[in-house]
């Protein structure tokens, strides 16, 4: 791929709950790509184009230990009226979770003509509903535990899923709203938190065992990792993005078996999707031996402790040039 600096905009932030993770990759992104001698702006999808004096203040915030409040501020279509991507040859997405990571922002993009990283409206609406992107897993041949959508009776939920399960928003990122449900006595709590982030809420079967993740870049899968929580418990939103929170061990100590196996399953699970330039696709790994795809991340973070780029590392190929490479992609789609 041909290296010729490029005007970028970062766009980032935005008004979804996972707006802090979205800063501080925007932050890691936007200074890696100066360093590649590109251009870059930046762009807060909630506030639009930054001074630097803006930039400066926006950027330096940390990821705090729980998500943010929601923040009301104006439509992503204010945007393209400001006309905030004149000069620019490609906006590169380091969005997370709602409107910038649902096919909303996607659409209004290709509706204004502007190049964009990561996939297109479509394959990022699927991947983001997790009860559409389950069927389609299983019509791949992509193996993912059986599961419920709410409303579903009690009697129902014990019978077809037993516990303990997953209660989570159907269409949340980061683990937001995510609740272990060991017990039936605890259900309409997790139901209730749940709720608090999406109108459709989705119960899972738990499936114990190891957590695999495999960044794809270019429809190639990259290194295979995995993420060990200290004392166990779940990859939740505090333990993903506070420091110590979890080991990810990259590559994971897999058998070349396995290992071959999570990556074809990830293209599958990448192809049936139908998603462009690149994503992450988590497994739990039984004590069986059984791979289950539990979701794909289409705007994966790019946080310093990410796990994507922590895959394309252990792959051999560094931070910068990882961004590059996205910006490149979105380029070649046009």
């Amino acid at each position: 791929m041909n290296s010729q600096p490029m005007r970028i905009a970062v766009v980032f932030g935005g008004t979804s709950m996972e707006r802090d993770v979205s800063v501080a990759s925007a932050a890691q992104v936007i200074s890696a790509l100066r360093g590649r001698g590109h251009s870059v702006v930046a762009v807060d999808a909630a506030r639009g184009r930054l001074s630097a004096t803006e930039e400066a203040v926006v950027l330096a915030d940390a990821v705090d230990r729980a998500p943010p409040e929601q923040i009301r501020d104006r439509q992503l279509s204010h945007l393209i009226q400001a006309d905030v991507f004149r000069g620019i040859d490609v906006a590169f997405l380091a969005m997370h979770g709602g409107e910038g990571e649902n096919g909303t922002l996607q659409a209004l993009l290709d509706l204004a003509g502007v190049c964009y990283t990561g996939s297109g409206q479509l394959g990022s609406a699927i991947a983001m509903d997790k009860d559409v992107s389950k069927r389609l897993f299983r019509a791949a041949g992509v193996p993912t535990a059986d599961w419920l959508m709410t409303p579903a009776a009690a009697d129902e939920v014990g019978r077809d899923l037993g516990y303990p399960l997953i209660v989570k928003p159907n269409s949340q990122g980061s683990t937001v709203g995510l609740s272990l449900v060991r017990h039936p006595d605890e259900l309409d709590a997790a139901l209730a938190n749940a709720h608090q982030f999406d109108k459709e809420v989705m119960l899972e079967r738990y499936v114990p065992g190891r957590e695999l993740t495999v960044g794809i870049v270019a429809g190639e899968a990259l290194s295979v990792g995995e993420i060990i929580i200290p004392g166990g418990g779940l990859f939740d939103y505090e333990s993903k993005y506070q420091v110590g929170g979890a080991n990810e061990v990259f590559p994971a100590d897999i058998t070349a078996a396995i290992e071959s196996r999570v990556k074809a399953l990830a293209l599958k699970v990448n192809k049936a999707l139908k998603l462009a330039c690149y994503c992450r696709v988590d497994f739990r790994l039984d004590p069986d031996g059984q791979l289950w795809c539990l979701e794909v991340n289409t705007l994966p973070g790019l946080t310093s402790g990410s796990l994507l780029p922590r895959s394309a590392a252990a792959s051999g190929i560094e931070f910068a040039q990882l961004c590059e490479t996205i910006c490149q992609l979105a380029l070649q789609k046009e």
